[in-house]
Formats: structure tokens, C-alpha cells, sequence
């Protein structure tokens, strides 16, 4: 299966199919998942409606650390790797998930050189003996088509990377040139830490499509519209993905109390797809990223300092994965294949409220709050629903028209809703 850019330069086909990329977050699956969990694990993913996995080819630094995982690398007593004793055995164990997930239609997200193997990162301080050499990065690349160009993934260049150095620009200039030479059939882009709103102008004119992590942070809030504004404004134009919005069950950065609930995720896929992040969306629950198992070891005081993740079997049905299956059927539903923010139409309306136009004519306007909102047009002539999400009701609007404006009154849903004007 192959995903390609179509010509409006904002959305994303497979096979010559319109393609709405919903991936679910799995970084830690090569080193950690055994194989009867991996077809456990993609059933329930394929029934929900994902078709997308991301994954990190190599160990991701703050998992769910097994006795029983399986590394890439020889590993010495003080844990660090010589990268030139392969594993070849991983690979080839990684090979093989990946061809269980094509099979079963999915698409595969895969990160070449997360922060932690790169130089000048904010997160290669905690793996400074850790960093890839320079000199032993082609061979690993070879490594990586060998094993997974066959299922046409997107490479993420990076992974949850800053830019603060010439040198790791460098590295992931050398590393997105060589794949971009390499496997030509395949897109690239750059997976970056939370809350960025620029790239290094020469590796966002090398991208294939543009991501933003909208993060895990309850102080940044904003985040997933913003990000998502300032990524579909960026110049040139590309297709724009959240790929990494708050995890469901993730406490909060920085040891703060508190964890992110559904209703808090549905709330950042919908603001960031109505703003920007048209090409598609990325769910994450916590336990099931890190894949955390009875007796795993998971540090809390490494990176972002979250509290513990569930176990993966408990996480895996965490309730909001189906809110992001509902958002590809509903768009599949109305044969929404674009959307184009519209915010300006809203009236003196809090930045929370997002509203977008679909191709199709339709309004999509998401209201995160209960209260009165107006639209600056006439929509009169439309046929109106609402969604209550938290039940997945349909729910007869309260309308008024004046003066050419549309005005939505006060609801009787205690959480958010969907309003959906649909043109006759």
C-alpha cells in the first residue's frame, strides 16, 4: 500500500483511494510486543477503524522496559549499545509484525532517528552514551529499506525532536536526503517535540507533509488549534497531521497531577482537524505506547516525567480510540475528502470553538462547551444536526436566523457536541 500527496497539496490518497490518516501511537512495539499480542493488539485497532501504526524502528528510551524485550544492538553492562554489533534477528522479528500489519491493512508509520540517537537533542542528555555514530548511520539506513521499504511506510525523519544545534540539523539533513534518494515512492517527514511551530527552513522544504505534536502539557491547552493554524498557513503547502496530541490516561508533563480523560482527547482531535491537521489525526493511550506489561519497569523521572501508564491490556481499551474510529466514519459518511478552516465566520466566539468547510459544502463546528454561538452566515437553507460526542446522539439544534447570521443556541448536552450544516 502506498500513500501519496494529491494535487490540492492537503490531503493524502492510498492506492489512488482518498486516505484519512488515523494512526494509533505504538513506539515501543519491535522491542517490546510478542506476536499473538501484535494480532490481538491490530484486531482491536482495525475493528475501532484505525489504519495506521507509528513506530520507532529502534528502542524508544522512556518504555516500558521487559526482561523479555528483544534490542537491536549488543548492550553492554551500563546499558549502552555498540551499534556495530547487530541483531539481525530484530530486524527480522520487526519484519515480520510489519508484514502481519500490511496484511491485515494498515499503513506504517516508522521513526528513522528519535531524539534520543541524535546530537544536540533535548532529549540526547539523558542517552548522551547512546548517540548513533555518524559514521555507522548508512549501514543502518541500508539496514531500514532492506527490512521496510517493501511496505511503502512514511519515514518519520525524526522523533520527537528540537533543532538546537547545526549539527543535529545536519544529521537529519543527511538522514531525509538519503532516504528521499533512496526510496524515492515513500514520504517523509519530521515527527518534532511538543509545542514547536517552526521547522529549519531547509528541512521543512525537503518534507513531505508537515506534523506538529500538540503535546501532553495541561498548561498548553491551545496547542492543538494553534499548531495546527500556524502548520496549514506554513509556506510551501503541505498536508498537516497532529501526530501526537495528549495520550489518553497520560499524566501530565512535568510531574504535574492530573491525567488526560476522553473527553480530553476527543476534544484535541476535533480542534486540531477543523484547524489545520485536515490530512488526519494520531490517537495515543498510555500503557499501550510504551506497551506496559506486569513486571515491566517504567521510569518517571526520565523526559517528560508522566506519572505510570496502565497495562497495555487495560489501555487498549481506553474508550476515546473509538471517538477517533467515529471522526474517519463520520467523514467517510458525508464523503468529506478536504476540509479549510473557517474560524473568521464564527462571531466573537472563544478561539476553543472551531469551525472548517468540507468539500462537500458541508460546516463542521465543534463546540467544546455548552453555550450560544452565531455564524456569520445564513444557513437557513441547510439541513442542521448535532452530535452529542460523549453519547454519539443526534440532537435537533435550537436555531434562530437574523439579519443573515446563524445563531445556535444553548443545548441540552453536558458535554461536547458536533453541529454539522449540511447543504439541501
Amino acid at each position: 500500500m502506498r500513500i501519496t500527496v494529491n494535487e490540492d497539496q492537503r490531503t493524502l490518497s492510498r492506492d489512488g483511494e482518498p486516505f484519512f490518516y488515523l494512526a494509533d501511537t505504538l513506539w515501543s512495539a519491535f522491542t517490546s510486543i510478542k506476536e499473538d499480542d501484535w494480532l490481538y493488539y491490530l484486531r482491536k485497532r482495525k475493528e475501532q477503524g484505525f489504519n495506521t501504526v507509528q513506530i520507532n524502528i529502534l528502542p524508544q528510551f522512556d518504555r516500558s522496559v521487559s526482561t523479555k524485550e528483544i534490542l537491536p544492538f549488543e548492550v553492554d553492562k551500563n546499558g549502552r549499545y555498540n551499534f556495530e554489533k547487530i541483531n539481525k534477528e530484530y530486524f527480522i522479528r520487526a519484519e515480520k509484525l510489519c508484514r502481519i500489519a500490511d496484511k491485515m491493512g494498515f499503513s506504517l508509520s516508522l521513526v528513522v532517528l528519535w531524539s534520543t540517537y541524535v546530537e544536540g537533542t533535548w532529549v540526547s542528555k539523558f542517552t548522551k552514551d547512546n548517540i548513533y555514530p555518524e559514521h555507522l548511520l548508512e549501514s543502518y539506513f541500508e539496514l531500514v529499506l532492506e527490512h521496510f521499504d517493501q511496505f511503502n511506510p512514511i519515514y518519520f525523519i525524526s522523533g520527537d525532536t528540537d533543532f538546537p544545534t547545526s549539527k543535529t540539523i545536519e544529521i537529519y539533513m543527511k538522514t531525509l536526503r538519503y532516504f528521499r534518494q533512496h526510496s524515492k515512492q515513500t514520504l517523509k517527514a519530521l515527527h518534532i517535540i511538543g509545542r514547536m511551530d517552526k521547522l529549519p527552513e531547509e528541512l521543512a522544504l525537503e518534507v513531505d507533509l508537515y506534523l506538529y505534536q500538540s503535546g501532553h502539557n495541561h498548561d498548553f491547552l491551545e496547542m492543538p488549534y494553534k499548531l495546527a493554524e500556524t502548520f496549514f498557513q506554513y509556506a510551501p503547502k503541505k498536508p498537516v497531521i497532529n501526530s501526537e496530541p495528549c495520550y489518553e490516561q497520560m499524566g501530565y508533563s512535568g510531574h504535574k497531577y492530573g491525567r488526560f480523560n476522553q473527553t480530553d482527547v476527543r476534544r484535541t482531535a476535533w480542534q486540531s482537524i477543523l484547524s489545520g491537521s485536515t490530512a488526519g489525526i494520531t490517537y495515543g493511550a498510555h500503557g499501550v505506547w510504551s506497551w506496559e506489561t506486569i513486571g515491566s519497569t517504567y521510569l518517571m523521572n526520565i523526559g517528560e516525567a508522566f506519572d505510570m501508564p496502565l497495562l497495555w491490556q487495560d489501555a487498549l481499551h481506553f474508550p476515546g480510540a473509538w471517538d477517533y474510529g467515529y471522526i474517519k466514519n463520520l467523514l467517510e459518511i458525508y464523503k468529506v475528502t478536504s476540509l479549510e478552516p473557517a474560524n473568521e465566520l464564527l462571531v466573537d466566539m472563544a478561539p476553543d470553538i472551531r469551525l472548517a468547510k468540507s468539500n462537500q459544502g458541508h460546516y463542521f463546528i465543534y463546540l467544546p462547551k455548552n453555550t450560544r454561538i452565531k455564524v456569520s452566515i445564513d444557513m437557513s437553507t441547510y439541513t442542521l444536526k448535532m452530535i452529542d460526542l460523549a453519547n454519539g446522539r443526534f440532537v435537533a439544534p435550537r436555531v434562530e436566523f437574523n439579519d443573515g447570521e446563524t445563531h445556535f443556541l444553548h443545548h441540552s448536552c453536558e458535554e461536547d457536541v458536533l453541529i454539522i450544516s449540511e447543504p439541501k
